[in-house]
């Protein structure tokens, strides 16, 4: 059974440097070994639509389920490092941003990763190059099976793209996500992502979201409903 481009295959793997330290991993005791604070749990992706890294993406079209060690330049694993990406930034920006900048510190940046190299005075110096740029790195990746059921590829999907585990269907052609309003704009920028794997169309539909001041006030209501309840019961009683 060939891998190709756009089959969903679920994998486990461990992401490794040269000198063996593991950078990533989705198998347990890996994660122990390195203490990293991940959830240990196998991995499903679309190959050739970037949910990994390129290096494995390209080696494993062609291939079958089994094991693979698969040594990766920088080129095709995290890039190269680009010294344009290493940056001196004014203090206020950190102050601004509630943060604290001392030397070897790693922040989110509008959405972008971090690190803090030097710290001199009012300007500070970051990296934002990623922290596998320029490294050669080894994947041990075992492929556990290709996946066939629409349902598991499109939770894949919605899990990868979103965070989400969206309640959707699959109908006449089209597929319909369950969305919180303020999610609703995000999702219908992939119209074209979901057309292009499942040529299927993606339609949205809102849904309400609970906010935590109704279940607040709903306990609320219920408690007293149970305690009035109760105050009738002894009344009852007394009058018996």
């Amino acid at each position: 059974m060939e891998l190709k481009k756009k089959d969903f295959i679920q994998v486990e793997f461990t992401g490794k440097l040269k000198d063996g330290s593991v950078f990533d991993s989705n198998i347990k005791k890996d994660l122990e070994k390195a203490d990293l604070d991940i959830k240990a749990k196998p991995f499903t992706f679309c190959l050739g639509e970037g949910m990994f890294i390129k290096g494995v993406d390209d080696f494993l079209v062609g291939k079958d389920v089994g094991s693979y060690k698969i040594e990766l330049n920088p080129e095709d694993a995290f890039g190269k490092r680009d010294s344009k990406l290493v940056q001196m930034m004014p203090m206020k920006v950190f102050i601004e941003q509630k943060i604290n900048p001392v030397q070897g510190a790693v922040f989110n940046f509008d959405g972008r990763i971090a690190k803090v190299l030097t710290v001199s005075g009012g300007r500070i110096m970051v990296d934002f190059n990623n922290p596998m740029a320029g490294k050669e790195v080894v994947y041990n990746l075992k492929v556990l099976k290709k996946i066939e059921d629409i349902n598991e590829k499109i939770k894949a999907l919605n899990e990868f793209l979103f965070k989400k585990d969206f309640k959707f269907e699959v109908k006449d052609k089209k597929i319909t996500l369950h969305v919180e309003k303020p999610m609703l704009q995000f999702v219908e920028l992939f119209k074209d992502k979901f057309k292009d794997i499942f040529g299927l169309e993606l339609g949205v539909k809102e849904i309400e979201e609970k906010s935590d001041k109704k279940e607040a006030e709903k306990k609320t209501e219920e408690k007293e409903e149970k305690s009035e309840g109760k105050v009738e019961e002894k009344k009852d009683k007394s009058s018996d």
